[in-house]
C-alpha cells in the first residue's frame, strides 16, 4: 500500500468560474479520484488548511505527494518547505505537476529558476514517450494526445534529469522535456508536465496512468538511512596495530 496526500493551493477553483466548471471539487480531488486504488490510499491538503494541510503528522504518514500549485507560491510558507523539503531528503516521493515548476519545493530541491517558455493558446500537445523501459512508462502508448493544453517550451531551467522519461511537442513548434526524475538524498522527484487549469487534463485516462505509474516509482525504497559522519573503522586497520 501506497499513502499519497495530493495538495493543491486551490485557489484558481474558488476565484474562477472557468475553472470551477472543469473541477468543481477542486484540481486535489479530482486527482485522488482519478489515482486511487485498493493499493494507492489518497488523501489531500490545500493551500489555506492551517500549515496548508501538511502537519507534520500528516507529512510522516505519506509515502507520497503530489504537488499542484501556481497563483499562491509566494504564499507557502518556509517553514513548511523545509519540512516537506526534509521529507523527501529522508525519502518521501515527490511528484511535481504542470506550473508547480515554479513552487518554491521544486526550486529548493533543483538548486535552479525552472523557468520556461508558456503561452496559454489551447493547442495541442503529443507527449512522446522517450524511455518506454522506464516503470513510469508502463502501460503508456508511444505517444499521448492533448487536444487542447497550455505551451511549455524550451530551455527549462532545471537541472539535467537523471532520468527523461517524456518529451512534448506543441502544435505551435515548440517541444519541452515533460517527464522528468530527479533523486535527492534518499528520496525520488517526477516532474511531470500537464495539467494546466482550465482544460480537463486530469480526467484523461493516460495522463492519470502515468502519475499513477508515477507514484509507485516514487514510493520509498525501505533503503536503510545512511549512516554520515565520523565513522568507527568496520574491520581492524592494520596501520593502526
Amino acid at each position: 500500500m501506497v499513502r499519497v496526500t495530493v495538495w493543491n493551493e486551490f485557489l484558481h477553483e474558488k476565484e474562477h468560474e472557468e475553472v470551477r466548471q472543469v473541477y468543481p471539487n477542486g484540481i486535489h480531488n479530482a486527482l485522488a479520484e482519478g489515482i486511487r486504488t485498493e493499493e494507492i490510499v489518497v488523501q489531500t491538503a490545500t493551500l489555506e488548511e492551517p500549515e496548508h494541510g501538511l502537519t507534520e503528522e500528516k507529512l510522516n504518514n505519506t509515502d507520497v505527494l503530489i504537488w499542484w500549485g501556481h497563483m499562491g507560491h509566494e504564499r507557502v510558507e518556509d517553514a513548511i518547505v523545509e519540512r516537506v523539503h526534509q521529507r523527501v531528503m529522508d525519502g518521501m516521493g515527490l511528484i511535481v505537476l504542470h506550473s508547480g515548476h515554479f513552487s518554491k519545493i521544486f526550486k529548493k530541491l533543483m538548486g535552479t529558476g525552472c523557468d520556461l517558455k508558456w503561452r496559454e493558446a489551447g493547442e495541442k500537445e503529443r507527449i512522446w514517450t522517450v524511455n518506454p523501459a522506464h516503470p513510469i512508462a508502463a502501460g503508456i502508448p508511444e505517444y499521448v494526445t492533448l487536444e487542447h493544453e497550455e505551451m511549455y517550451g524550451e530551455h527549462f531551467d532545471i537541472p539535467a534529469p537523471d532520468e527523461l522519461v517524456f518529451v512534448s511537442w506543441f502544435e505551435g513548434g515548440e517541444v519541452f522535456r515533460s517527464g522528468c526524475t530527479f533523486f535527492r538524498g534518499q528520496g525520488k522527484v517526477f516532474y511531470f508536465r500537464p495539467g494546466h487549469e482550465t482544460y480537463p487534463t486530469y480526467y484523461n485516462k493516460e495522463v492519470l496512468q502515468i502519475i499513477r505509474n508515477g507514484v509507485n516509482w516514487a514510493a520509498p525504497s525501505g533503503a536503510a538511512k545512511p549512516v554520515r559522519g565520523n565513522h568507527q573503522p568496520l574491520e581492524p586497520i592494520k596501520g593502526n596495530a
